[in-house]
């Protein structure tokens, strides 16, 4: 493909070439009269020689400069003129030198304290380019935020998740001019009040509060201006980087890259949330507080390519109230000194997750201590109540506090449960799926209620699939769960998968990892990244199922979420109860 398109920007160099072979050849060579003189008094061999000589060295320099030009035009077209050449030099003036890096300690196999200076220099410094360059390298620092795969170190994680909602924000007066140029009139005719400051900025847009003319809360998306050009230029540009050095992520990258150019028109985006939403009320998921999830409703008449109008959710990002639940529990963990029974053991299982690093507290297990918690907390406010009934009036006594809801922890493990159970049905049952689910998108609402419910956001990649590749993806879903190794590589055949050497055991392994699971007896104790290019190396992948690789990367969203909050999952025994069901009514099992 590379060779085709050197051909092609060839042909456009022509006349350049034939320039280099003309005057522009003779005046470089200028200073060789002497040596031709000299040349003319040897033998008329010689002098054959000689001119043969000049016409291979024309030939030689006019190769390297129709190249050299050549080459430059295919990467100014192939990132987005001037500004996309620049801002890929830009790139690669760290990204190349950063990777060397990293490939020189991996073969010297350095000791943990030069890789966490590596890693603490080198993030800061790829965050430093990223608040630079923005567009879609703000999108890549959010995908390490979020750890997607669980392949980013902690230090990258923490350096990058200021992007998860602190992205750099345009000024009101850019935000203003583009909403009225997209409506035709003044922003106040659309609008009862505006707030000037954003609540949230990300990659293509930022986001403002607004209330209608009818008094609705709403929240307004604008589209930065020019943002479609600059990104499609970065994914072109960590594509080609990807080409050279890790090739076996140019797959998904081409896929990403595709589902990525639907979000530059908000009129779709509006119409895909809509569509997501619909299917989502119909199977009784999202709706009220008692439902697993809300979703914004849009106002598809005010919505157009550049602003969308939807309803408010009210509620705080994911990432942010679980470090605050943490931070809580961790407190109330080590301010209980005496403990006995059952709320020791709760107590015990709680420190497990939040200290040592294993798999936390189930759903179960984390419903009875909320319980235990509560019914303390209701006893603590009534004796409140009848201190500040009785004596609390008195001088010098004082009224006692009340305990609220907000108080008790945060099911962590339901929470990623009715993620995977949301997502699941979007995938095997609609065929119609959020493909960003990171946690930058992920909201939690009646946190002060102590009802939290998940709040989904952010519908710019919605991919959608064929009944066909839906009932495909069903079956492969419940040939990893029960760990059926011969169906699912007959499966992954059938949906397209296509390697050099077919290998049985690496067509599983790709499977497990794309769409299952990733822990460290799978992975053989490699980083993931080191293990799928072990893989690629072994039996290098000639094609992907293209259909699914969006929700390959909604199960790695959702594993590296549940890696976080120390609740790691196996997707596909998550998912099996719904896609047998899919696969019962529709008379296939």
């Amino acid at each position: 493909m590379f060779a085709s398109r050197l051909t092609r920007v060839a042909r456009r160099t022509a006349p350049l070439r034939s320039c280099f072979r003309g005057q522009g050849l003779k005046l470089a060579l200028l200073p060789s009269r002497h040596v031709a003189s000299q040349a003319s008094k040897t033998s008329s061999s010689s002098n054959g020689k000689g001119i043969i000589s000049r016409k291979m060295t024309r030939g030689i320099i006019g190769c390297l400069s129709a190249t050299t030009v050549g080459g430059l035009l295919y990467l100014n077209d192939h990132v987005g003129g001037r500004e996309g050449l620049v801002r890929t030099v830009s790139f690669y003036s760290l990204a190349i030198p950063k990777y060397i890096e990293y490939r020189m300690h991996m073969l010297m196999n350095s000791p943990d304290d030069v890789w966490d200076k590596l890693h603490e220099e080198t993030s800061k410094a790829g965050l430093d380019k990223i608040m630079e360059l923005q567009g879609f390298y703000i999108k890549s620092g959010q995908m390490c935020a979020a750890n997607i795969g669980n392949a980013f170190p902690k230090i990258w994680q923490d350096t990058m998740s200021v992007l998860q909602d602190e992205c750099p924000s345009q000024p009101y007066e850019v935000v203003k001019s583009i909403v009225e140029s997209e409506y035709g009139k003044s922003i106040h005719d659309v609008f009862e009040t505006f707030e000037e400051k954003p609540i949230g900025a990300a990659s293509i847009g930022q986001v403002h509060r607004a209330t209608l003319k009818d008094g609705s809360c709403v929240v307004v998306k604008v589209m930065y201006p020019g943002v479609e050009d600059v990104f499609r230029g970065d994914v072109r540009t960590i594509k080609m980087f990807a080409q050279v050095a890790q090739p076996v992520h140019v797959p998904p990258l081409i896929e990403i890259e595709k589902q990525f150019m639907t979000e530059f028109d908000y009129r779709r985006e509006a119409e895909q949330l809509d569509k997501v939403r619909t299917n989502m009320m119909a199977a009784n998921i999202c709706g009220d507080s008692t439902r697993l999830c809300a979703i914004p409703k849009p106002y598809l008449d005010l919505c157009n390519k550049r602003v969308l109008v939807m309803e408010e959710l009210k509620g705080n990002k994911l990432v942010e109230e679980l470090k605050r639940d943490i931070e809580r529990q961790m407190a109330r963990v080590s301010n209980s000194l005496e403990k006995f029974g059952d709320e020791k053991k709760m107590e015990e299982s709680f420190l497990k997750e939040f200290v040592s690093g294993e798999n936390g507290p189930t759903a179960e297990q984390y419903e009875t201590l909320i319980k235990l918690l509560d019914a303390k907390r209701r006893i603590s406010n009534l004796y409140a109540k009848l201190h500040n009934a009785t004596i609390g009036w008195l001088p010098g006594v004082g009224a006692k506090d009340y305990i609220g809801k907000n108080s008790l922890p945060i099911n962590h493990a339901k929470l990623i449960d009715d993620l995977l159970e949301v997502h699941g049905h979007q995938i095997l049952v609609d065929g119609c799926f959020n493909g960003d689910c990171h946690p930058g998108n992920i909201l939690l609402l009646g946190v002060e209620e102590g009802k939290p419910q998940l709040g989904l956001i952010d519908y710019g990649q919605v991919k959608t699939i064929t009944k066909e590749e839906r009932l495909q993806f069903c079956k492969i879903i419940i040939a990893l769960a029960d760990d059926d190794k011969e169906n699912t590589v007959s499966l992954l055949k059938e949906a397209g998968f296509k390697s050099q050497k077919m290998d049985p055991e690496h067509i599983y392994k790709f499977a497990k990892v794309s769409y299952d699971e990733d822990n460290e007896e799978l992975l053989e104790g490699k980083h993931i990244q080191v293990y799928m290019e072990h893989l690629h190396d072994n039996d290098p992948v000639d094609h992907i199922p293209q259909q699914y690789i969006m929700a390959s990367r909604a199960s790695i969203l959702l594993r590296g979420l549940g890696h976080a909050v120390h609740q790691s999952r196996s997707v596909a025994k998550a998912w099996r109860s719904i896609a047998e069901k899919v696969l019962k009514e529709e008379g296939l099992l």
